[in-house]
């Protein structure tokens, strides 16, 4: 489930997984997989400078309504917006124990494609590290502990956890990738022990 994390311009913003079924992640009003976003870490993490004018495709939902009722899903009783559709094909799981996230969620990302393309518009949006080792995503600015703490959550697979503490391999690819990195923004990030 998404998480609040601290921005240095926006306070506290929601991020992170909203369904264990899909990789899709949202930061506020943006969303994306969570392969594209370790795909983007990793590249980053193999050079020692990040390019100011990084660019990153999200679907954005602009109108708080249209994401839907992320709690009212869950319960199974409000199944509005992109979110709501979601819970309909997925349903949050009757067990407490089946609650994790699914390490082969990739698989679904046509479905969820097509499900936010009622709801959402295509966009670029900048994503680079800032001086100081700030990190601009979008609209949001984060400092480098804030940052390494949205790469930490993907890593361990949000608040559930993955499945079977079973990582993706795009997850397993963006940790080595990382251990090996001289970049600063990276220095000092620590994963819990897992494959």
């Amino acid at each position: 489930m998404p998480l609040s994390f601290e921005t240095l311009s926006h306070g506290r913003v929601a991020f992170g997984f909203f369904n264990i079924e899909s990789d899709m992640l949202l930061l506020q009003q943006y969303f994306f997989f969570a392969d594209a976003f370790c795909r983007f870490i990793s590249t980053c993490a193999e050079k020692s400078y990040w390019h100011p004018d990084e660019r990153f495709a999200v679907y954005e939902i602009a109108d708080p309504a249209a994401v839907g009722d992320l709690r009212g899903a869950i319960n199974g009783t409000r199944h509005t917006g992109f979110i709501g559709q979601t819970y309909l094909r997925f349903p949050f799981p009757d067990k407490p124990e089946d609650f994790r996230q699914n390490p082969f969620g990739d698989k679904t990302q046509n479905l969820f494609k097509e499900l936010i393309a009622r709801f959402a518009e295509c966009r670029e949006l900048e994503f680079s590290r800032r001086p100081e080792d700030r990190v601009r995503f979008g609209e949001y600015l984060f400092d480098k502990n804030s940052f390494q703490a949205l790469v930490r959550y993907v890593e361990r697979g949000g608040m559930p956890r993955w499945k079977d503490n079973l990582r993706p391999q795009y997850v397993q690819n963006m940790r080595a990738r990382i251990a090996k990195s001289d970049n600063p923004l990276f220095r000092g990030l620590e994963f819990d022990p897992g494959p």
